[in-house]
C-alpha cells in the first residue's frame, strides 16, 4: 500500500493594506516566513499556515473565507477578546460564540475583510 503522498494545503490571501495586515497577524501568534517582497508565510505549526500577499481584489478578499479548527473554542476566544483587535484595527470585527448543529464557532474579520472562523465539531 502506497503511503499518504499529502503534507498540507495552504490558501492565499490578499491585504488591502499589506503592513496592516502582517501586524494583525503576527498578532493572532502565526509565525512570519517571508517569501518574497510581496507575499509571506504566516504559519501556526508545521502544516497549518497561508500565504499572505500584498495584493488587493475587494471583491476576491471579501469573498474570502478560512476555516481554522481549535481544540478548545471557549479557551480559544477569550485569548481573541484578550487581544482586543477590534481596538486597534478599524474594519476587525469579532462575533460571539455560536452553537450550530454540527459544532461551535466564532468569526474574526481580518483588516482587509477576510472571514475567519473558528471552531470545533461535536464528537
Amino acid at each position: 500500500m502506497t503511503s499518504n503522498p499529502y503534507k498540507s494545503i495552504r490558501t492565499f490571501i490578499g491585504a488591502k493594506n499589506y503592513a496592516e495586515s502582517r501586524q494583525f497577524y503576527k498578532e493572532l501568534d502565526f509565525t512570519e516566513i517571508i517569501v518574497g517582497k510581496k507575499m509571506i508565510y504566516f504559519k501556526i505549526d508545521d502544516n497549518l499556515g497561508f500565504y499572505l500577499q500584498d495584493y488587493y481584489a475587494k471583491e476576491w478578499i471579501e469573498n474570502s473565507m478560512i476555516f481554522l479548527e481549535v481544540e478548545n473554542l471557549d479557551d480559544y476566544y477569550k485569548r481573541l477578546v484578550d487581544k482586543q483587535l477590534p481596538k486597534k484595527y478599524k474594519q476587525v470585527k469579532l462575533t460571539k460564540i455560536i452553537e450550530n448543529d454540527w459544532g461551535r464557532e466564532c468569526f474574526l474579520h481580518d483588516p482587509s475583510g477576510v472571514l475567519w472562523h473558528f471552531g470545533t465539531f461535536k464528537k
